[in-house]
């Protein structure tokens, strides 16, 4: 007989779930940081769309997800710019569907000419979906607020809410 009641053990479940997306969020930037692309772009779903603002535009579908990450991170050394995650919020919307928010902090580690090692302030706006058992991304959306505010639609939109 457990301890936990049964609230308690519907609670200890969704930790158990957000901490699996956590997870994988933070595998995202180990990955992307290691050039790891094939990887990287495996933890997407197949229909996957990312948002990456007038920067590198929409890219839709696994495969254009994997040709468009190699476009950018192939001539890279590893570790030439890492992607600092914090403040991961996640929101179970379902069995097997989530959305979530995270703060991104994007650095480079070669020096830059004028001594700025700060690339980006962002935050990503994100839904996640459980496939065969696993969570991938399934829509990645970049919020780009710093040296330049580059927004995408729908941002404005508070989250969490909390009213």
């Amino acid at each position: 007989m457990s301890d936990f009641s049964a609230e308690e053990m519907q609670e200890l479940r969704e930790i158990l779930e957000k901490e699996k997306i956590r997870k994988l969020k933070m595998l995202y930037s180990h990955l992307m940081d290691s050039g790891q692309i094939d990887a990287l772009a495996d933890i997407f779903t197949e229909d996957a769309v990312c948002q990456f603002g007038p920067e590198y535009g929409t890219w839709e579908g696994r495969e254009t997800i994997r040709a468009n990450y190699h476009g950018v991170f192939d001539a890279q050394e590893q570790f030439s710019a890492m992607h600092h995650i914090t403040n991961h919020y996640i929101d179970l919307t379902g069995p097997d569907t989530a959305k979530g928010r995270s703060y991104l902090l994007d650095v480079v580690t070669t020096g830059p000419a004028d001594g700025q090692p700060i690339v980006w302030f962002g935050l990503y706006d994100e839904e996640y979906r459980k496939v065969d058992g696993t969570w991938l991304i399934s829509r990645c959306s970049l919020q780009f607020l710093w040296p330049q505010r580059m927004t995408n639609p729908g941002f404005e939109v508070p989250y969490p809410d909390v009213s």
